[in-house]
């Protein structure tokens, strides 16, 4: 299962891009609201009903968490004390973490970026302690998957993907949603 968190003033295509290409590669992804409320408002005014709500789900079968950006979901996603310690927890394990655009700030203020290769939205990277800046659309190290912006949405979807299904499968999704035409 790959939890998607969902906090007030997410980015919309950050959250739902990922989000259909795992579904499309028969992933299983659930989308939870931090907010107390089914419905989360984006940073763009669209709403969406999320699949569950943070309190109701124990991540005991989570193998991977994903933090879309967005701001200010970003930063609530950050100041949210019991989705850190659902990171910290998942971390432990030895299981992969995704996060895109100023969400990757989440892993850097828990103390988890040292010494990696990420990507973020330009600005944010002073978040990333330690971390080795890299401005690349989507950067995987080890278990960690982060994506500079908007316009990564897709392409950490298929890395995601590729991690859990392999690249042909990966492939075979840029074919079909025509992501190799651009």
């Amino acid at each position: 299962m790959i939890y998607a968190f969902l906090a007030t003033g997410f980015e919309e295509v950050e959250a739902l891009g990922p989000i259909d290409v795992c579904r499309r590669a028969g992933l299983e992804v659930k989308t939870v609201s931090i907010t107390g409320e089914l419905t989360v408002m984006g940073a763009h005014g669209v709403g969406i009903v999320a699949d569950s709500l943070f309190e109701d789900n124990d991540y005991s079968d989570a193998e991977m968490l994903f933090l879309p950006g967005g701001m200010p979901g970003a930063t609530n996603l950050d100041a949210h004390k019991g989705l850190g310690k659902v990171i910290l927890a998942h971390y432990a394990q030895i299981k992969p973490l995704a996060a895109i655009c100023a969400a990757p700030l989440v892993f850097g203020n828990l103390g988890l970026t040292d010494k990696r290769n990420m990507t973020c939205y330009p600005g944010f990277e002073k978040f990333l302690k330690g971390a080795n800046y890299t401005a690349a659309l989507v950067e995987r190290d080890g278990l960690m998957f982060t994506g500079k912006g908007p316009a990564a949405a897709l392409g950490l979807g298929y890395a995601i993907v590729e991690y859990f299904k392999g690249a042909e499968m990966a492939e075979s999704l840029k074919q079909g949603m025509m992501y190799n035409d651009l």
